[in-house]
């Protein structure tokens, strides 16, 4: 029989937190973000925590509700460019940041999750993402070598799972949540669906249960857009 990982919600999900840890939060910009779990944060008022995520949220929704607070010391990202409160923290020395390539942010957390150390990787040869790390040649191109990441605490939100931890993520929502899921000492999962054990297909599972050690189903989706364009109407 399969062991259960649900529990009653997130205020018992995000038990154990304390203040200078390491979260891995999913989603990309502000699709897949684990909206509920980061609001318990907020709430609990964690402090000097280090946060890796794709994004920072915007100003006040998602990785922003943090910022706002200045309840993360370090960020750990790919894409920032749309919360204001995050450029006024770096500009001003409040925050650190370690801006890395998208793609090798992804991989650093799926090698975390594989156990895997560290990998040489071309992207960033020549930046400031290069300085002070080794560079060695393969095929006569320079790669630097990249550690792996992990994390106290992953939060990821799927589309649907089951009570013993496989998860489904749909569309966008796939692209760091799986390979957070990995890395996390503990992994909460927040589901819009929670379903009977035996209902998912295996083969359209993309996190499996063992990877996940608490589930619930969340609520109260607002599912942001950070730009609306839009034209104007012909009349």
């Amino acid at each position: 029989m399969a062991i259960s990982k649900l529990v009653s919600g997130v205020e018992t999900a995000c038990m154990g937190v304390e203040d200078g840890m390491t979260f891995m939060l999913g989603g990309f910009g502000l699709c897949g973000i684990p909206e509920n779990c980061i609001e318990e944060l907020v709430r609990l008022g964690v402090k000097d925590v280090t946060c890796i995520s794709n994004n920072a949220g915007v100003d006040n929704f998602g990785l922003g509700r943090l910022l706002q607070g200045h309840q993360i010391r370090k960020m750990i990202s790919s894409y920032v460019g749309e919360n204001d409160e995050f450029e006024r923290q770096m500009l001003s020395g409040e925050l650190e940041v370690d801006l890395i390539p998208q793609g090798s942010l992804a991989e650093r957390c799926r090698a975390g999750g594989a156990g895997i150390p560290a990998f040489y990787t071309p992207a960033g040869f020549g930046t400031e993402v290069a300085e002070g790390k080794e560079v060695r040649d393969f095929d006569g191109k320079p790669h630097i070598l990249e550690s792996a990441l992990t994390s106290d605490f992953a939060f990821v939100k799927a589309w649907r799972g089951d009570e013993a931890g496989n998860l489904v993520f749909k569309a966008t929502a796939r692209n760091f949540n799986p390979m957070m899921a990995m890395a996390g000492k503990i992994t909460v999962a927040e589901v819009e669906e929670l379903v009977p054990l035996g209902t998912l297909d295996p083969n359209e599972i993309h996190t499996p249960g063992i990877f996940v050690q608490r589930i619930f189903q969340g609520d109260s989706y607002e599912k942001r857009i950070e730009q609306r364009t839009v034209r104007p109407l012909n009349n």
